[in-house]
């Protein structure tokens, strides 16, 4: 998971992001006040993931006033525009997720993580694709094993949502986070029970 910088002045923003892109991008130009996929994808990092990019974008803006995040948007060039409002990512509360989350969307949530550390305390399970010759097949395989698994509360409700970090990154602290990621659906059990999840991508901390 990575921490997005967030801009606090939108004249750092859009020095930031209308950049000229990587030395091939010869079509784009930095401060021409349009700011092109390139440009986002330079400074994030990011090369071909429209969804992450925009993730990653609305994040960065997030301590923004509107009406500033609105004159940035007015920036972007049509392409990335049209991605922007395909992307734009849910804000909920963790307790809201399970009747109003769109699953495969970008989703932002606050709230405070608690580490699941045993696997009999959970037995969700996730589709993995197994090439098996030249027939693709899958296998479930418990979202444990993969991940750190954490149960997010936010500070309304005692109601949690299970979200899903990686575990080649740091623990995440108990303490109210702001995180983001992509809402996705694993198998409560082997009779096919459904459950949403978020898997983590960012934070950014409060």
């Amino acid at each position: 998971m990575e921490i997005v910088k967030t801009y606090t002045e939108i004249n750092d923003a859009i020095l930031s992001l209308d950049n000229g892109g990587r030395f091939y991008n010869i079509r784009t130009k930095a401060e021409d006040g349009i700011i092109s996929q390139s440009e986002l994808g330079k400074l994030g990092g990011i090369f071909n993931d429209k969804q992450k990019m925009i993730l990653f974008l609305e994040l960065s803006l997030s301590e923004l006033k509107q009406t500033e995040k609105e004159i940035i948007i007015s920036k972007l060039d049509e392409s990335l525009r049209v991605n922007y409002f395909k992307y734009k990512p849910q804000t909920l509360l963790p307790s809201e997720v399970n009747e109003k989350g769109i699953l495969s969307s970008n989703m932002v949530l606050t709230g405070i993580p608690k580490l699941i550390e045993s696997k009999s305390d959970f037995n969700g399970f996730i589709m993995i694709p197994i090439m098996v010759g030249k027939v693709m097949t899958f296998s479930l395989i418990p979202l444990i094993d993969n991940y750190d698994v954490y149960e997010l509360r936010d500070e309304k409700s005692s109601e949690t949502f299970i979200i899903a970090h990686s575990k080649s990154s740091e623990k995440l602290p108990n303490e109210k986070m702001t995180i983001a990621g992509v809402l996705k659906e694993l198998e409560e059990n082997e009779k096919g029970i459904k459950k949403k999840f978020l898997e983590v991508i960012y934070q950014i901390k409060n």
